[in-house]
């Protein structure tokens, strides 16, 4: 791993994207202990204590990986770093929220945000932007369901040797897409995901439905199995979860 650094960013991702990537290795990772501008999924912005947790992107360079399949990275990211925080949590529920938010016993601990860009019929590279909650644990009330490491396991955790780890157990996941195939991931993305073959409500195109998770295709979309034997194809804007009923 090549780690570069920084006090401040405003985001990593966009840290990268100024990068000539040619002439970057794979498995950089560029480390900010505090972002002024980190942004998540659907543009929301990402809200972290200065120095309290791991906000980084990680380069890499998949080339082996067809254009039309860049979901396999959203994969191969989520699995790697469900698979360190169950390492450290045992006895946890340690769930992928489709697509790639982790949860633990229901609260949200760690989001990414993967850019891809395209050459030709492959993919060139891949920025994924991690946030992990690592030792903070007050957060703002705006924020929904939050939870960290340090308050799940009762201890603060070394920030350097934490960011080692998750890197090498996504590096384990990676070389296992390259050299098995999809294949290898797609079971262990399936059965880690949050509510997989629970009945659970969801808001799709304005109308509250109750459906199991049957599968996810490879172009990443949900594919949610209605009681009358229906199944509906989500993409991640047209569906969201909503809280279960009292």
């Amino acid at each position: 791993m090549s780690l570069r650094e920084f006090d401040t960013l405003p985001s990593t991702n966009q840290y990268c994207e100024l990068l000539d990537l040619d002439t970057v290795e794979e498995f950089t990772v560029v480390w900010a202990h505090t972002q002024s501008a980190g942004i998540g999924q659907r543009g929301n912005r990402w809200e972290s204590e200065p120095g309290a947790n791991l906000t980084f992107s990680l380069i890499l360079k998949p080339r082996f990986l067809d254009a039309a399949h860049p979901f396999r990275i959203t994969q191969t990211v989520a699995l790697g770093l469900s698979d360190m925080l169950k390492e450290l949590l045992p006895g946890r529920k340690v769930r992928i929220k489709w697509p790639n938010d982790i949860y633990v016993d229901g609260g949200k601990i760690c989001g990414t945000l993967i850019v891809n860009k395209v050459q030709g019929t492959h993919i060139e590279s891949s920025v994924c932007g991690i946030g992990l909650n690592v030792n903070q644990t007050r957060f703002p009330d705006w924020i929904p369901n939050p939870v960290s490491l340090c308050a799940l396991s009762g201890r603060r955790h070394d920030l350097h040797t934490l960011l080692d780890g998750l890197i090498q157990s996504i590096r384990q996941r990676y070389r296992q897409l390259q050299h098995d195939g999809a294949d290898a991931i797609d079971k262990p993305y399936l059965e880690r995901l949050l509510h997989y073959r629970t009945p659970t409500r969801y808001a799709y195109q304005g109308h509250v439905v109750e459906a199991t998770i049957h599968g996810v295709d490879s172009y990443g979309r949900l594919l949610l199995a209605r009681r009358d034997g229906t199944v509906l194809c989500c993409q991640m804007k047209e569906i969201s979860l909503l809280p279960p009923q009292n």
